[in-house]
C-alpha cells in the first residue's frame, strides 16, 4: 500500500478529543514542575511585583503557611531565592546559619518535611553591587566567589536544603560546591547546577522581584545567547565536575540548546521558564492578543517536548490549583 494519500490520512487521529488524548505524544504534571519563590525578610505583607502579575514577595513571618498551601495544592518542590535587607560586598549573610537563605530552607522543610527545598545558590540579592560573586578591580573575582558558594551552600544544606542550585555562573562552582559539601558531611546534598545560563534580556522582572542593585551587566560570566557549541560545552562541564542535574535558562528561546543538551548527556536536565516569559504571557493574555491557559500548556508542553526532565515556572501554582 503506498505511503501517500489517499491512503495516508493523519487526521484519522484527530478526529475528537479522546483520540488526541490518547496518542498525544508528550505531557506534563506537577511531577514535573518547580515553583520557584520569593522571601522578603523584615516585612509584614506580601509585596505585589509589578513587573510579575500574580507574584508576590513572600514575608518571611508567612511562609511556612505558604508552603503548606502550595503542599495542599499538590506542589512538590519549592526555589527559594531571598530579597534580603542586609547587604555588603560579599553577600556573607548567604552563609549565616541564621542568615536568610538558612531560615528559608529551615522553615520551609520544617513547615513540610516532604516538600523538595531547592536553595538558589548566588550572592546577586545579597551583595550592595548586586553582582554574583566578589569585587575586585571592578571584575568578579571568580575563585574567590567559589570559596563562598561553598560557605553558602554548606549553611544551605545544614537548613535542611534538599538541592543546592549554583546560579552564580562562575567556573567550577559545581566542583568547589561539592567539595565543600562532602567536606562538611553532606554528601547526600544534590546540586542542580544553572549550567547553561545565557545572559538574557528576559530576566528583567526578576531584577524586581529579587531586589537587585545590579548596575550594568553580567555578560563576563554568563553565557552569549548567540553561543550553541558553548552552550552544550558548559553543561558538560558542570556534569564532569559532579554536577547531579543540569538546567538550561531561560527556556522559551532556548529549546534547541535543552534538545542538544539531553542529547549530549545522561543527567536530569531541567529548564527555567524565567520572569519575561512569564511576564510576557501575562501581559498579552491581560490584553487580550491570547489565551493564557492554552499559551502556558503550549510553551510548558515545547519544553518538555525539548527534551526537559523539570521546569521551572512561576505558572506552577495555577496548573496545580488547576488540576493540571
Amino acid at each position: 500500500m503506498s505511503s501517500q494519500f489517499p491512503e495516508a490520512r493523519p487526521r484519522r487521529l484527530r478526529r475528537n478529543a479522546s483520540l488526541r488524548s490518547l496518542f498525544q505524544e508528550t505531557e506534563f504534571s506537577l511531577n514535573d514542575l518547580v515553583l520557584p519563590i520569593f522571601v522578603e525578610e523584615e516585612i509584614d505583607d506580601f509585596v505585589p511585583i509589578k513587573s510579575m502579575p500574580g507574584v508576590m514577595r513572600i514575608p518571611e513571618s508567612k511562609l511556612a503557611g505558604e508552603i503548606e498551601r502550595y503542599a495542599r495544592a499538590g506542589i512538590k518542590s519549592v526555589m527559594t531565592f531571598g530579597v534580603s535587607h542586609h547587604l555588603d560586598s560579599s553577600g556573607s549573610d548567604t552563609w549565616r546559619d541564621d542568615g536568610l537563605v538558612s531560615r528559608m530552607s529551615r522553615i520551609a522543610k520544617d513547615a513540610v518535611p516532604e516538600m523538595i527545598v531547592m536553595s538558589d545558590t548566588c550572592f546577586c540579592e545579597y551583595t550592595d553591587h548586586g553582582h554574583c560573586g566578589v569585587l575586585h578591580n571592578h571584575e568578579v573575582d571568580n575563585d574567590q566567589t567559589l570559596i563562598n558558594l561553598g560557605r553558602q551552600a554548606v549553611a544551605a544544606a545544614r537548613a535542611g536544603a534538599d538541592v543546592i542550585a549554583p546560579s552564580a555562573a562562575m567556573d567550577g562552582q559545581v566542583q568547589a560546591i561539592r567539595r565543600a559539601l562532602d567536606d562538611a558531611g553532606f554528601t547526600q546534598t544534590a546540586i542542580m547546577a544553572y549550567s547553561t545560563k545565557f545572559a538574557s534580556a528576559l530576566y528583567g522582572p526578576f531584577r524586581e522581584a529579587g531586589g537587585s542593585a545590579l548596575k550594568g551587566d553580567r555578560k563576563s560570566y554568563q553565557m552569549n545567547p548567540m553561543n550553541r557549541r558553548e552552550a552544550v560545552r558548559e553543561s558538560l562541564l558542570d556534569e564532569q565536575e559532579g554536577a547531579d542535574a543540569l538546567m538550561v535558562k531561560p527556556a522559551g528561546a532556548y529549546l534547541d540548546i535543552i534538545r542538544d543538551i539531553r542529547e549530549a548527556s545522561r543527567l536530569p536536565l531541567s529548564a527555567y521558564q524565567v520572569s519575561g516569559e512569564y511576564a510576557m504571557i501575562k501581559f498579552a493574555a491581560q490584553a487580550g492578543a491570547i489565551d493564557e491557559d492554552r499559551v502556558v500548556r503550549e510553551s510548558l508542553g515545547a519544553i518538555k517536548r525539548a527534551g526537559a526532565d523539570l521546569i521551572f515556572t512561576y505558572f506552577a501554582m495555577d496548573l496545580a490549583l488547576a488540576g493540571v
